[in-house]
């Protein structure tokens, strides 16, 4: 089915509000600003409207999601099938009675954190930590400095790849390490999260903390992707990386930062190609010097050129 095609379809669907392009380009909504187009990219105007439109789309027709982009690396052939944006109308947070608060898919971690603090609800500051957005939390089981998600989540809400609205409980996530084993073609769209009553003043303070660690230690106003490696049981990932001397390691417009090796930068020329492949050396490297096969925390998704 071609691109074409898709978008002819989608558009005779009496009652679809959202907002269908073709060959849009990614390479904006993703943090590392590099990568292909989409071949059609849609954008709901709310869960029903996202429900409505995976209902009809034929099956055979690959879905990949995206919130803020932040743990995404877009290859530079681009994206086959249909990108959808999960945009403003899923970026709501709401405080609820008894220390919950309820929020979009598309809403950034910070958001959430921030309003537990203003609401007196403690246990979620470590989500001022994580440089991403709740859908990306509840697919990864998202964490920071000592928090994941499973810790506070109640319950999430998604549509199946059929259209099929369905409310999911943290038991049925099936959380593990930066995992969760909900079917992949699920589409989160909002979430429910639990904390308890707490001091606004010290919260704060345990969020401002966090803030000025991140800062001190990460390359948090770069054109990076976050982690690159999932920590191995028992290791730390960036410590195997400067154990194999990958500090500062560069391909093309794409460096190892210096600051912490974990992490992978666009200077501002790079492909994805380059940092795809810087990432995959650095594999090599702390393989070859410790024997350890880091895996990619980073999602890489898409066509090579």
């Amino acid at each position: 089915m071609t691109p074409a095609d898709v978008v002819a379809e989608a558009s005779a669907v009496a009652g679809l509000r959202g907002t269908l392009e073709r060959s849009a380009s990614l390479a904006p909504l993703s943090w590392f600003r590099t990568g292909g187009p989409a071949d059609v990219l849609f954008t709901p105007a709310d869960a029903d409207d996202l429900a409505l439109f995976l209902a009809h789309l034929p099956a055979a027709v690959p879905v990949l999601v995206i919130g803020l982009g932040s743990n995404l690396l877009v290859r530079d052939g681009g994206v086959e099938g249909v990108v959808i944006k999960l945009g403003r109308a899923f970026a709501g947070v709401e405080v609820l009675a008894g220390s919950r608060i309820r929020a979009g898919a598309a809403a950034p971690d910070v958001k959430v954190a921030s309003a537990a603090a203003k609401a007196g609800i403690a246990g979620l500051a470590f989500m001022r930590g994580i440089p991403g957005a709740v859908g990306g939390a509840l697919r990864m089981n998202g964490g920071a400095y000592g928090g994941e998600t499973k810790d506070v989540l109640v319950e999430a809400e998604g549509v199946s790849r059929a259209g099929t609205r369905a409310i999911f409980s943290n038991a049925d996530m099936g959380f593990t390490y930066r995992h969760s084993s909900v079917d992949p073609g699920t589409v989160f769209t909002a979430a429910l999260f639990a904390g308890q009553p707490g001091d606004p003043a010290e919260i704060a303070a345990e969020m401002g903390l966090i803030t000025e660690t991140r800062a001190a230690t990460q390359p948090v106003s770069t054109r990076t992707g976050g982690s690159t490696f999932k920590n191995p049981p028992g290791a730390k990932a960036w410590q195997l990386v400067d154990e194999a001397g990958c500090r500062g390691l560069r391909r093309g417009g794409a460096q190892v930062s210096e600051l912490h090796c974990n992490f992978l930068i666009n200077h501002g020329g790079a492909t994805a190609a380059d940092i795809e492949g810087l990432g995959e050396e650095v594999r090599r490297r702390v393989r070859d010097t410790s024997g350890v096969d880091l895996d990619w925390e980073i999602k890489r998704v898409g066509r090579a050129r």
